[in-house]
């Protein structure tokens, strides 16, 4: 029986990763989020962790002042996130959203914890820092994401990558797909909040409107399967029942389907390499009828070819290419900036890079966070002066 820790306990992947623990009764042994006591002491009080964090100091306070009479030990701010990460749980499941995440899974693979990742921004970020770190510890990276756990699923039993002709990344393609550019200079925060299948935070699901979160994806899929980005095809499948897809030399297409519920991947992450049911409903493929596959409007939407442009760069570009899109992303949801402007302050900020960052190779944590830092604060200034 694993023990477990969650990172982001109280988001949208936590909560969920939470009912598919208490369906196989999995021993949690640490929580982590953000400023949710209220939430955090409802799941210290039904899991019982031995460690639990919140990032903001004065949720921890309030936190230990709801769970005093429990054998619960309080933590806060960054050191508390690192010390539940590292408390040797036999998998630690990070979904802390952003670059925040980074540090905990280097600190959890450190441990020796396998790791089930959801915080995509961690390994397109850090890059082969965490890769070559796993590999160091012999640690397991299993993909939390629909479609990244789709494409491990179809990985099992190939012999090598030689076999592997392409990956099939699939995309919803958000709630403004089919949009022009003309219609999308006028689309709301509001508006890039509804995604037709998926409930998500809401930094995910802009970035679901934009296509950077296929974007990212892209860039996670190179680093977890040693897969050149030219041998990744996105395609637009509208329903979310197809997760991904791997063809193989022998043109055999195997993919993985399921309905649109997370706790499935979640689950397999989990309990890999166990298959046992799943709190998520059955797919009834004639509930849905028709099945749907276009290609992606990378004119209107230009991500997935700078996520492309990213990789070819090499060193820290990757990085530079999250934290612009991170602080793009959020001064839309702020209300700063027009939806059009989050991809040209990224492709503006990957442009500058080639000028102001020339790490290429045997980059540190620091260089990561240096060129989040950098990358942040270009966008922010850049969409000041319009």
């Amino acid at each position: 029986m694993k023990t477990l820790c969650i990172l982001g306990s109280t988001g949208s992947i936590g909560t969920q990763a939470l009912d598919v623990a208490r369906a196989h009764s999995l021993p949690v042994v640490a929580l982590a989020a953000g400023t949710n006591a209220a939430l955090l002491e409802e799941q210290i009080r039904a899991h019982h962790p031995k460690l639990a964090a919140l990032a903001d100091e004065t949720a921890a306070r309030d936190l230990r002042v709801r769970v005093a009479d429990t054998d619960t030990k309080v933590l806060s701010g960054d050191e508390g996130i690192l010390a539940c990460a590292a408390c040797g749980a036999d998998t630690v499941l990070n979904a802390i959203v952003g670059v925040a995440g980074l540090a905990p899974t280097l600190c959890a693979i450190a441990a020796g914890s396998e790791i089930a990742l959801a915080n995509k921004e961690t390994l397109v970020a850090g890059g082969t820092l965490v890769t070559d770190a796993a590999a160091a510890m012999d640690v397991k990276i299993l993909p939390v994401d629909s479609e990244h756990s789709a494409i491990f699923q179809a990985l099992q039993g190939a012999p090598n990558t030689h076999s592997v002709q392409r990956l099939l990344l699939t995309a919803s393609g958000g709630p403004f797909f089919g949009y022009t550019k003309a219609q999308l200079e006028s689309v709301s925060v509001a508006d890039a909040l509804q995604h037709p299948n998926w409930a998500m935070g809401a930094k995910i699901t802009v970035d679901s409107a934009s296509m950077f979160n296929k974007a990212l994806e892209l860039i996670e899929a190179v680093r977890l399967f040693d897969i050149p980005p030219e041998r990744i095809d996105v395609v637009v499948h509208r329903q979310s029942i197809l997760h991904s897809a791997v063809e193989f030399a022998d043109h055999s297409v195997i993919g993985q389907l399921g309905v649109p519920d997370m706790r499935i991947p979640i689950q397999y992450a989990l309990l890999y390499p166990q298959r046992v049911p799943c709190p998520a409903p059955r797919l009834d493929l004639t509930a849905y009828g028709t099945l749907t596959f276009e290609d992606p409007d990378d004119e209107t939407f230009p991500a997935i070819h700078l996520a492309r442009h990213a990789v070819a760069l090499g060193g820290l570009a990757t990085a530079a290419f999250n934290g612009a899109n991170e602080q793009a992303n959020a001064l839309f949801r702020a209300g700063d900036i027009h939806f059009l402007r989050i991809a040209q302050l990224v492709e503006d900020a990957l442009g500058a890079y080639l000028h102001e960052i020339n790490t290429q190779s045997g980059y540190t944590i620091a260089d990561v966070l240096n060129t989040d830092v950098w990358a942040r604060r270009f966008v922010s200034l850049a969409a000041r002066k319009g």
